[in-house]
């Protein structure tokens, strides 16, 4: 019994709290925030402050790592400096270098929240919290891959877009592409753009199988070790 929950304790200790904050801003970010972006300069106004917390709190969540906090603070602030900068002026080369860098310092969250997920211990409600912010920021990484796409290549997708679609369009098409729900509402016409949404298809679905694959092997192994728990 004491062995289990010093296990539990020094899980709880690696995940902060700032797991939960995160958590809760990327539910708001992906959820409800897209429709902000059509209200003009206050609407995006609002979205770039979430976006800027969202960081900010991804970055406080692995700050018991020291070499990876150094890291992804560096990359977040970069990424801050092309998302505000477009704010007050807009540059074509802006645009880009912000989307990648949103896409680098996205993936390496999702990495790093991945690591504590899937190591070894008993299943807790942070790592269930992790699991759900890695499937989330899978689908936003995508979705900024799109909108790279869309901005070097417009016609790279067919269907249901504005001349200039937002990037509420690419969320939404990344999480309809990730659940695998193919409403077909957009379709990817580019070579680059029909691979990475084959990629996140099969990505969604694997990572699925995979985490729960991984969630029972843990718990089942935790019980055998404690067996009157």
């Amino acid at each position: 019994m004491k062995i289990y929950t010093r296990r539990i304790l020094s899980f709880i200790s690696t995940a902060e709290v700032g797991l939960s904050v995160f958590l809760v801003l990327i539910v708001l970010f992906v959820f409800i925030l897209p429709p902000f972006g059509l209200l003009g300069n206050i609407g995006r106004l609002v979205v770039d402050i979430v976006f800027t917390l969202l960081l900010v709190s991804g970055t406080a969540s692995i700050s018991g790592r020291k070499v990876f906090f150094v890291i992804v603070a560096g990359i977040s602030i970069i990424t801050l400096v092309f998302r505000w900068s477009g704010s007050f002026f807009y540059l074509p080369v802006v645009g880009v270098l912000d989307n990648i860098a949103t896409i680098v310092v996205i993936l390496l969250l999702c990495t790093l929240i991945l690591a504590r997920v899937f190591k070894k211990g008993p299943i807790t409600f942070r790592r269930i919290e992790g699991a759900i912010a890695a499937y989330l920021l899978l689908g936003l990484a995508w979705a900024y891959a799109y909108q790279l796409i869309a901005d070097s290549y417009p016609a790279g997708f067919a269907g249901a877009l504005t001349a200039s679609p937002g990037a509420s369009s690419w969320t939404y098409f990344s999480f309809v592409t990730l659940a695998t729900l193919g409403y077909g509402d957009i379709t990817p016409v580019h070579p680059i753009a029909r691979s990475l949404a084959t990629a996140e298809a099969i990505t969604g679905q694997l990572y699925l199988a995979i985490l729960i694959a991984r969630l029972v092997s843990q718990e089942l192994i935790s019980r055998q070790q404690n067996p009157e728990d």
